[in-house]
């Protein structure tokens, strides 16, 4: 639950950074075509296709934010475990037997701390 809590939050924010950006890119469109000097004409086929790759962009920052989330959300979490069952004076050499360990109810150890 909680990895798919992170997930989740990783492609809000991605959309977000998305739609932050294409209208950062508008904004910027607008503001050199207000301060072109001459004629000042919004609607033009050149001005068409910015807008047209401001979108692009921001739709490739969803689509390279959300696969780029989810390995990295895997990771976090399986550090996240390590760390806790280290306080708990159990040490995981490998970040996916923190994952396995997780799952046990009943962890015993013998006398040199290896875990069974």
């Amino acid at each position: 639950m909680k990895l798919e809590t992170i997930a989740d939050t990783i492609g809000i924010v991605g959309l977000y950074v998305a739609i932050l950006t294409f209208f950062a890119l508008v904004l910027r469109l607008c503001i050199s075509v207000y301060l072109k000097e001459g004629d000042n004409s919004y609607f033009t086929l050149e001005n068409g296709v910015h807008i047209l790759d401001a979108f692009i962009i921001g739709v490739t920052v969803v689509v390279v934010a959300v696969p780029e989330g989810l390995p990295l959300a895997v990771t976090i979490s399986l550090a996240y475990s390590v760390s806790e069952m280290f306080k708990e004076h159990n040490l995981v050499r490998k970040l996916h037997a923190s994952e396995t360990m997780g799952g046990a109810h009943e962890i015993c150890s013998d006398k040199t701390g290896t875990l069974t």
